[in-house]
């Protein structure tokens, strides 16, 4: 009886012991599982981080080009309008001389006629004189 006892003792140890091989293999199996289920994961999660750092670049390279657009045209406006006003400027600058030149010539012309003027009148009055002399 104590050695039939002894068998079922063994027995139930036996059945014990392979019992907690088969589930320290089960657990062992469900471990790696859970890993490469978290690897799986962390790596999803990292592309997802990746792809929305590279997608903040962008943007904010965007932005940046935008930013430097628009300063750039503002400073391609800015020496349009400076330019229009130098030449404004230049145009008015030069009508005046030109006005001042024309008023000059027309000055200096009148003068000639004046003086041209001047000497036909004291000519023809010369001439009066002494046709009434002759007379």
């Amino acid at each position: 009886h104590e050695r039939e006892h002894d068998r079922e003792i063994s027995e139930l140890a036996a059945k014990h012991s392979e019992e907690m091989e088969k589930l320290r293999a089960e657990l062992q199996e469900e471990q790696k599982h859970l890993l490469d289920e978290l690897q799986q994961q962390m790596a999803a999660i990292h592309r997802a981080e990746h792809e929305q750092a590279q997608l903040q670049s962008q943007t904010l390279h965007s932005l940046e080009l935008e930013a430097l657009r628009l300063t750039l045209n503002n400073m391609h406006t800015s020496q349009l309008e400076l330019t229009q006003s130098n030449l404004r400027k230049e145009k008015e600058t030069a009508l005046m001389e030109l006005r001042e030149m024309l008023n000059d010539k027309r000055a200096q012309e009148v003068a000639i006629l004046q003086s041209r003027h001047q000497l036909e009148w004291e000519k023809v009055k010369e001439q009066c004189l002494k046709e009434k002399e002759d007379l």
